[in-house]
């Protein structure tokens, strides 16, 4: 089974291209909803230890967690020292599952993939991109964004340029959406080719 790491910085279009990924039959982990899940279970009781006042009725207020990590960026390293061992556990389960099944192809979409040294872990890497003043525009559009909290979450992630050269695939997600979906379906032709080796050495 092939493992194809997905990934790029934020309002790159990795919803977007997991979704053409889905459409060919493959299943996709979704590491945010992962993450969104976590904070109303395993993670509840670790965050309020870590960060008092950031949970409220048994799940974690993104709001009050967000405020508190505005104020203290440090707190980004406990949170990440929670979060990622729960969320590579789930990557496992995800894994496991799959190659039970007999599937071909199984999709990892991490949007910290490179940061968590994740690219390591997979075949393959595709990497979302498209020009900075898109990628602003599309993030300042959703609800509760700020120019603040974008510019802390750009910090903490390794620059579009670096991730393109390092992928073994980009896809531009700057044009239109049918160019997008031509590229990733010659991506996804082209992984016929590639010799899976992670799972057995990284996952089995």
């Amino acid at each position: 089974m092939l493992i194809v790491g997905l990934t790029g910085s934020i309002g790159m279009g990795k919803s977007t291209a997991a979704a053409v990924f889905r459409e060919h039959g493959f299943a996709v982990f979704d590491a945010d909803a992962c993450v969104h899940g976590l904070y109303s279970g395993k993670a509840v009781p670790l965050i309020e230890a870590a960060f008092p006042g950031a949970t409220e009725t048994g799940q974690v207020d993104r709001g009050k967690l967000s405020a508190a990590l505005l104020a203290d960026e440090s707190g980004f390293q406990r949170l990440e020292a929670i979060v990622h061992p729960l969320v590579r556990d789930a990557e496992r389960e995800f894994l496991h599952i799959e190659f039970a099944l007999g599937a071909p192809v199984a999709v990892l979409e991490i949007p910290l993939l490179y940061e968590t040294g994740a690219d390591a872990l997979v075949d393959v890497v595709v990497v979302v991109s498209t020009d900075p003043q898109t990628q602003i525009a599309r993030v300042l559009e959703r609800p509760g964004m700020t120019r603040e909290k974008l510019d802390q979450i750009r910090s903490r992630q390794i620059p579009d340029n670096e991730k393109r050269a390092r992928a073994d695939y980009v896809v531009d997600t700057g044009a239109s959406l049918s160019q997008s979906r031509a590229e990733l379906d010659s991506i996804i032709a082209a992984l016929k080719q590639r010799q899976p080796q992670a799972y057995q050495r990284h996952w089995a």
